[in-house]
């Protein structure tokens, strides 16, 4: 297979590749990403949390892969985190753990010499952005999520949406189509309420080995009427329809890698102003040997409604061993509004990967 298949199948399959041994025609597969975490930071003794400045927690991903035969197979991503964990929940009250489906769809793929072809119908990641091929802490490099990501009240959710999607790849080339059945800034369950046709998709170039760039966008309705900024007297949520584009790169070079993004996001009201942001991040990481790295991210954002921020994050990674990962991080955010204008947070996370599977002929 050529080095732009490769890219192309790794894209499609997002952050639960199929594991299982190529020769086997059909095998359970299970990977297990689990983190231990501690946090410090002054934001924890801050009111409404007003608690200790440290602080530790925990996440779990489980990824189940089942192959039935060469082409169908089924693959999940289930998450157990517990608040706060991820640094936007930081100033948030109280103590919790919430379970949560990332992924849980039926796929059918075709692999050839010139291309591939990947059917998915399920619950899924957004078609939108390129961060959500790395969200399980053991690819993303660093401790924290870059600015425009999220799980909740952010332009792109790193949860699951409802739909279906078709990836292709042809030579150099890949690209990606989904409609779900809600918005990448709201992601809503089949059994919610206001459920809006959404659709995002985004394509690539890979200019030569370990150089690609690449586009996506989408669009479609974003709000419910349980929303925390659905106010009084606003129009029906299906009348609403937000857009965003983005642009991403990723380059790579010997022990050198390097990932960048900028997008756009508007978010359309009646009775406030239209709510818009830019984000945009470059983030590198140097390998210095099988066991050490540094990476470092420099992100920013800037919005009508919050003003602007901006963020720097380093940190160092160690493997202690083959499958047990340490990483120390420290993060400085800056903020144009607000009373307290800047932001500094150390974080430490141990993790765990656990990995089984069984193939049969």
């Amino acid at each position: 297979m050529n080095k732009p298949c490769q890219l192309g199948l790794l894209l499609l399959l997002l952050s639960a590749p199929l594991m299982i041994a190529q020769e086997a025609n059909s095998g359970v597969d299970l990977r297990a990403t689990l983190t231990a975490q501690g946090v410090a930071s002054e934001e924890l003794t801050e009111a409404p949390r007003s608690g200790s400045p440290m602080i530790a927690g925990s996440r779990s991903v489980l990824y189940p892969t089942i192959k039935f035969n060469e082409h169908w197979f089924l693959t999940g991503a289930w998450q157990l985190v517990t608040r706060p964990y991820y640094y936007s929940d930081l100033s948030t009250p109280g103590y919790s753990a919430k379970g949560s489906v990332l992924q849980a769809t039926l796929n059918y793929a075709r692999v050839s010499q010139k291309g591939s072809v990947l059917l998915r119908a399920g619950q899924m990641p957004t078609a939108f952005g390129s961060f959500v091929l790395r969200y399980d802490d053991a690819e993303n490099p660093l401790v924290d999520l870059p600015l425009g990501y999220g799980y909740y009240y952010a332009p792109v959710t790193l949860l699951g949406v409802a739909g279906a999607e078709l990836d292709a790849t042809r030579g150099k080339f890949d690209g990606r189509i989904q409609f779900a059945n809600s918005s990448p800034a709201n992601p809503r369950s089949l059994f919610a309420s206001d459920q809006y046709g959404n659709w995002a998709g985004g394509g690539g170039f890979t200019i030569r080995q370990g150089l690609r760039v690449g586009a996506s966008g989408y669009r479609g309705p974003y709000l419910d009427r349980k929303y925390a900024y659905y106010f009084p007297g606003e129009a029906n949520p299906s009348k609403l329809p937000a857009h965003a584009v983005g642009l991403d790169a990723n380059w790579a070079h010997g022990h050198t890698t390097a990932f960048a993004e900028v997008q756009r996001f508007v978010m359309p009201y009646t009775k406030i102003p239209d709510f818009r942001e830019s984000a945009g991040y470059l983030e590198i990481k140097q390998v210095f040997s099988p066991r050490w790295y540094a990476a470092g991210r420099y992100a920013l954002a800037s919005s009508n409604a919050t003003g602007r921020t901006s963020s720097i994050e380093v940190a160092g990674g160690y493997r202690v061993a083959r499958w047990e990962l340490l990483k120390v991080g420290y993060e400085f955010e800056h903020y144009s509004s607000g009373s307290d204008h800047d932001s500094k947070v150390l974080g430490i996370q141990l993790i765990t990967i656990l990995h089984k599977s069984v193939g049969r002929e």
